[in-house]
């Protein structure tokens, strides 16, 4: 037997090659061993391998399927199921990625051996099952010695995974896991953002541009570079023509046309129903009420928010319930799917009407106030006042906040807001870039009127739109339920309601004249009245409901205690504050158009209120119904009341303070309401119904001193009424919807409004 030293070179190249690759074998077989009894590197447990934790955003729903927006907190990604992609993604994935997909076990060692042998060159030998372990459990890597281990991790990882998935999950989660940039984490939410669309309606060139985003989706991003995103959606349309999903013709034909994107940026301050969206993630998320988190002067919306969170199952929906782990759900990554009975429409409708008449409003409000030094606010303010507006308006800013946490004194921070600097302020015709003090910035702000519009369904309580203000962005105070203002003669209604249900008709009359009552305090209450040329006439109390007359409703008040018209009021559903005076059947109260909407619903459907519903269901993010939700009704007066008040409500429309709904805007269909101005014209209001829509409307400045000064501009029925008959035209012009202008009041033919007083 020959010694080594005389063995041949063959031989001994020989030996060797195969005691290398024997030490080869059995070192990378215990490196997987030692992997996968979790001695190095990291193997995720099994409960975690058959339950990844991705992290989903919710998202929201109108009731006609749009998609309103979602809820997020570090990345939009959206589920999608694998019956919900289009075909050419999965098609192209494969293609381009993992042509062997179906045959590996989770380890393609015919591609990693080619990839060793080109050095890269003809891919990097990864597989789909591999990349998804990256994805999820992989950290960016320190060195090249780290990578090597994440390396062998994944392989493990993706062998576990073969054995707890099908190939359809396992494609399903890798798409859904990508992150596509600009906030489009996953196929479902890189389609909308790309494309405008959803993963089903995929065509094969965008499918192609997507997946040609996964080797670099910086690189070959379509907005940040077209013409590398090109040059690789046509490599990823010849992998497609070469494992024959497409012929040559085909690809030839796709690989000429141009790239077309539709972007659609992310952004929670844009898009349909802002004010709602943000509305509804604070209804979800509310925590239980805790007495000594508020304020004394705030103990009235503890008692709201404590009765919400005991009788509303929406209110606090995530800190109420919880996942099959026992943890509460997180509105932000469980991708909880919330359908809600906004219709997208109607939506859009709303919100046109509110933009088309607020900034033709605020025209007039700028022309009026222009060269006023007094303006934004009202020439019935003293100087004084205004300072102390501004005053408290600067304190409230996180400029002045962070300044006093800095240490920087009164003195300074005045200056501060008084220095003049570069800034881009909101115009209606686009962001102004200028010089202005920020004490300047505060008071341009304030030059623009603010809104609240709802619409809703008195039969079943759903909110159909919903607009918090005149634009999001710039404006984020919800007046749509938040912001609470004084109601002015849109609270006469429950005054006349109280009225027909102790036994009055339309029909009885009084003298038209003024009435003095004494108040709670013994002092005498005389309320001033525009009607003087029918002083002393005998008018019916349908006259005075439509002419919106003082001297009734305090002839009306003289007849009842203020605590009788408190009851009924918070019976119609206003939750704050009521003070049982002499002069609430004037409005000083503050409600907000939630509330008034709410109310209203009891006129056209027979006494009986719905209270307003936002959301009809809530699944999880597998399609699991997790919460279920249905109106709730109070009848709170007789059917024969509400005959009676339908029958002034629609003259109020038809003759009186409302009738510009027929001679300016040609609305004819059968519809009641009420306009309603409070002092000074601070506050105008418009509450009108249909017998199947209800929406109420309120517009003012910021600020109750910031208003016309001039009854013309300043009443409701100029600056609330006319959003409304914009809602209105849009709702019956639209014949999809099923809003019909001929659609009359469901009341019987036995009644007659004049029978109580024959």
């Amino acid at each position: 037997m020959k010694s080594y030293k005389e063995w041949s070179f063959k031989g001994k190249f020989a030996l060797w090659f195969w005691v290398l690759f024997v030490a080869g074998t059995l070192s990378v077989w215990l490196l997987f061993v030692l992997i996968s009894n979790g001695k190095i590197g990291y193997l995720p447990p099994l409960d975690e391998l058959q339950n990844p934790q991705n992290r989903f955003a919710s998202e929201v729903f109108s009731s006609d399927m749009q998609s309103l927006g979602r809820y997020y907190r570090y990345e939009n990604r959206v589920s999608a199921q694998y019956t919900d992609i289009s075909p050419w993604v999965k098609k192209a994935l494969l293609a381009t990625e993992d042509a062997r997909f179906e045959q590996h076990t989770g380890v393609d060692f015919k591609s990693l051996f080619r990839a060793l042998l080109t050095l890269g060159q003809a891919g990097g030998g990864s597989t789909l099952t591999q990349q998804l372990a990256k994805q999820i459990w992989s950290p960016r890597a320190g060195s090249r010695l780290e990578r090597v281990t994440q390396k062998a991790n994944e392989w493990v990882i993706a062998t576990q995974l073969e054995k707890l998935y099908s190939k359809e999950e396992i494609m399903t989660m890798y798409l859904n896991q990508f992150d596509f940039l600009y906030n489009a984490v996953g196929i479902r939410t890189a389609a909308n953002v790309y494309f405008s669309t959803t993963p089903d309606k995929l065509t094969a060139e965008q499918a192609a541009t997507l997946v040609g985003m996964c080797k670099n989706p910086s690189l070959y991003n379509p907005i940040r570079r077209p013409e590398r995103a090109t040059n690789r959606r046509n490599t990823v349309l010849n992998q497609m023509c070469k494992y024959d999903y497409i012929t040559e013709t085909e690809c030839d034909s796709l690989k000429a046309l141009p790239l077309v994107t539709k972007f659609r940026s992310v952004d929670h301050k844009k898009g349909q129903a802002p004010y709602f969206r943000e509305f509804l993630r604070q209804v979800l998320t509310a925590k239980e009420p805790k007495e000594s988190q508020y304020p004394e002067w705030n103990k009235q919306q503890y008692t709201i928010d404590k009765k919400q969170w005991d009788e509303n199952p929406l209110y606090g929906f995530c800190n109420k319930n919880k996942k099959p782990d026992g943890t509460h759900y997180d509105l932000y990554q469980d991708g909880l799917r919330i359908y809600t009975t906004i219709d997208s429409r109607m939506q859009g409708y709303a919100e046109e009407a509110v933009h088309e008449h607020i900034t033709d409003l605020q025209k007039r409000f700028f022309k009026e106030k222009k060269k006023k030094s007094y303006a934004p606010f009202a020439r019935n303010l003293s100087q004084e006042e205004i300072d102390g507006i501004m005053t408290r308006s600067m304190r409230q800013t996180d400029r002045y906040r962070n300044m006093k946490k800095e240490g920087h004194s009164e003195a300074e921070i005045k200056k501060a807001f008084n220095t003049p600097v570069e800034m881009e302020v909101f115009s209606y015709d686009g962001p102004i870039d200028t010089m202005m003090s920020p004490l300047d910035s505060i008071r341009w702000n304030k030059y623009f009127l603010r809104c609240g519009f709802l619409s809703m369904n008195p039969q079943n309580g759903h909110v159909k739109a919903y607009v918090g203000g005149p634009n999001f962005a710039h404006f984020q105070y919800d007046m749509a339920t938040m912001g609470r203002r004084q109601v002015g003669s849109t609270v006469k209604p429950y005054l006349y309601t109280l009225a027909m249900d102790e036994g009055m008709w339309p029909c009885d009359k009084t003298v038209n004249d003024a009435v003095t009552l004494i108040d709670g305090n013994g002092n005498p209450w005389t309320p001033h009245d525009d009607h003087t040329k029918n002083r002393g006439d005998s008018v019916t109390l349908q006259w005075g409901l439509q002419q919106s007359s003082n001297w009734i409703s305090a002839y009306l008040m003289s007849l009842f205690t203020p605590e009788q018209l408190v009851r009924l009021m918070q019976s119609f559903g206003i939750q704050g504050q009521l003070d049982p005076v002499v002069s609430i059947c004037l409005g000083p109260c503050e409600v907000s158009v939630q509330e008034m909407v709410d109310a209203y619903t009891a006129f056209p459907c027979k006494g009986i209120r719905t209270e307003p519903m936002y959301v009809t269901r809530i699944e999880d993010n597998t399609g699991n119904v997790l919460a279920s939700f249905t109106p709730k009704s109070h009848e709170i007066i007789s059917e024969l009341t509400s005959y009676k008040m339908i029958t002034m409500l629609r003259a109020v429309v038809d003759h009186g303070t409302g009738v510009r709904l027929r001679f300016r805007y040609n609305i004819q269909a059968p519809m009641g309401g009420k306009t309603g101005t409070t002092q000074n014209n601070s506050d105008g209001w418009f509450v009108g119904f249909t017998p199947s829509l209800v929406s109420g409307c309120w517009v003012g400045g910021e600020d109750r001193g910031i208003h016309f000064d001039s009854m013309a501009d300043g009443q409701g029925a100029s600056m609330a009424l006319p959003i409304f008959a914009l809602y209105m035209q849009k709702i019956y012009a639209d014949t999809e919807l099923g809003y019909s202008p001929t659609e009359q009041f469901d009341i019987p033919d036995w009644f007659d409004p004049t029978a109580g007083c024959k």
